[in-house]
């Protein structure tokens, strides 16, 4: 796959995922929400797997080279699709990046986010486009240092519960 040609970290391989992989795609979920912050539910995120997983959602994962496949992968990126509010057009979106502690400040993001872009302008994007929390000073960074821009802010505003008066 071209992909791969896109792909050059010694002791890493690259391998496409597919919708068989539900269950690392959530515990990789899972891994990044919980390390964002431990005490925030997570039970929410298989399901969003479950909505959003599909055979046209791009799927990739880094293993060791040295490791066995069934070890498990140390790093993996999940696209599905967004429309631009502005121009209306369809376009891919980072639904999931993560490498686990062990592996990161050695590339892989980069790497992955390298072969996303490869294959978006593949596909015929123009564009990509993700979400990073505000607290995450690390991942804002490498999203700069690749040229990723803000775009929007996203604001919210927690409401009281209304109490129900029953009758």
């Amino acid at each position: 796959m071209e992909q791969h040609n896109v792909f050059a970290l010694p002791g890493y391989r690259l391998r496409v995922g597919s919708s068989l992989d539900r269950a690392t795609v959530v515990k990789f979920m899972e891994r990044t929400y919980s390390e964002l912050n431990p005490h925030q539910p997570i039970g929410h995120l298989a399901d969003t797997v479950d909505r959003f997983l599909s055979r046209a959602t791009p799927l990739w994962w880094i293993d060791e080279a040295i490791a066995d496949h069934a070890a498990g992968p140390v790093a993996g990126l999940w696209l599905g699709q967004a429309t631009d509010q502005r121009t209306g057009l369809l376009h891919p979106y980072a639904l999931l990046l993560y490498v686990v502690p062990a592996h990161r400040r050695r590339g892989l993001a980069t790497a992955l986010l390298k072969v996303a872009h490869h294959w978006a302008q593949q596909q015929g994007h123009r564009q990509i486009s993700l979400q990073v929390f505000s607290d995450n000073q690390a991942a804002q960074a490498l999203y700069t240092s690749l040229g990723y821009q803000s775009e929007a802010i996203l604001m919210k505003k927690e409401l009281p519960e209304e109490k129900v008066e029953e009758t």
